[in-house]
């Protein structure tokens, strides 16, 4: 079972109250292969919320400059639960997110800067030890058309 941010399956729980829908995806958690979390909406967050960062000393920080990082670990703890419960060998989380960002993630400064590092939820799942891609990394190894 694949653990899936549901943003990428269609949900509305993005900020701004959209989604960002990955067709393969969506297809994955209509057969039933995933598991959909928002870890913002398991943390009672609202949508559509403030945009949010998180800073290099690991706060999480809205567009107003108030600290929302109690409100990130709460919904990245109650993610994780879900992806124990249902048994989950891998996540499929959406890049660059506060919250489920692997790798580089924007630095705070609402200026679209991009640093290396993971949300709060990407990196609980890592220190897991269970492998998580984005869905950019999803898409280029699993549905990329090869050519001969």
């Amino acid at each position: 079972m694949i653990l899936l941010s549901a943003c990428l399956a269609g949900v509305p729980c993005r900020y701004d109250g959209r989604a960002n829908t990955v067709s393969a995806l969506a297809e994955l958690a209509a057969r039933g292969e995933a598991v959909l979390v928002c870890p913002e909406l398991l943390g009672g967050l609202p949508t559509p919320r403030i945009p949010s960062e998180r800073l290099p000393d690991g706060r999480v920080v809205n567009a107003e400059g108030e600290d929302v990082t109690e409100a990130f670990r709460r919904g990245a703890e109650k993610a994780l639960a879900i992806c124990r419960a249902r048994g989950c060998g891998c996540a499929v989380l959406k890049a660059r997110s506060p919250s489920c960002g692997k790798g580089l993630i924007y630095d705070g400064s609402f200026t679209h800067t991009r640093v290396p590092g993971d949300g709060v939820f990407a990196a609980l799942v890592r220190a897991e030890g269970i492998p998580v891609l984005t869905e950019e990394e999803y898409l280029q190894q699993y549905c990329e058309t090869k050519s001969e």
